[in-house]
């Protein structure tokens, strides 16, 4: 199974039309947050509707330039995965938008553990395999602590300790996130993928291809990639 993975497209819909050939390859689009433009929210219902027209399996997440209401739109569009566990061809999607406090210029920072809370699904359902979601994948807008993904310059990060302790915890086959525009690396944190595809306003993606193979689902292959 193929998956694009994108974020952070900040109202650049002319990027996003230029992964059409992509968008076609692909079993199912995940994007990562943030729909609209710096200080513009008014771009982000716009872009998800185009998003939405794009991509006819796509799972998303809103952003910290994002207003808190652009989710009642996603879940309007049918493509919303935050504070949900979704399903598609075997696989299990949960997601968390927002980013953590920071500079409070934007209208959707939450506290650390409010973006936590969203995955509260995922150990509710009780649907894990012997302690290990190995056909879950997480999206969220913000990004654990980790050794690349969530670095804006060398030895600064802004990830979710409590994040990564989940991802640890649960143990989920990936993670894709965004908001870092300088992280787009790929990583791991203990057997979990973790993607940052970089900024899609900037022309940044990724490919992911997993498969389940002897019963359990494998991540094959990432590819980061640019336009």
């Amino acid at each position: 199974m193929k998956l694009l993975l994108i974020s952070d497209l900040h109202g650049n819909v002319d990027n996003l039309e230029k992964l059409s050939e992509e968008i076609k390859g692909a079993d199912a689009v995940l994007f990562a947050g943030d729909f609209s433009k710096f200080k513009a929210v008014e771009t982000g219902k716009p872009c998800a509707e185009k998003m939405r027209e794009l991509c006819p399996n796509l799972f998303a997440v809103i952003g910290n330039c994002d207003e808190p209401e652009l989710v009642q739109e996603l879940e309007s569009l049918d493509i919303s995965a935050e504070h949900s566990l979704v399903y598609f061809d075997g696989l299990q999607i949960a997601g968390s938008g927002g980013g953590s406090k920071f500079t409070g210029e934007t209208p959707n920072e939450r506290e650390e553990a409010d973006l936590q809370k969203d995955f509260a699904v995922i150990e509710n359902s009780g649907l894990e395999r012997e302690g290990q979601w190995e056909n879950l994948i997480l999206i969220s807008h913000n990004p654990p602590k980790a050794e690349f993904v969530d670095s804006p310059a060398a030895g600064v990060h802004a990830g979710s300790q409590t994040f990564t302790d989940f991802i640890k915890k649960t143990k989920p086959l990936a993670v894709l996130c965004g908001h870092i525009h300088e992280g787009k690396r790929c990583e791991k944190i203990g057997d979990t993928v973790v993607v940052n595809p970089g900024p899609l306003c900037e022309g940044n993606y990724a490919v992911m291809e997993v498969k389940k193979e002897g019963g359990a689902w494998k991540v094959l292959d990432v590819q980061l990639k640019s336009l």
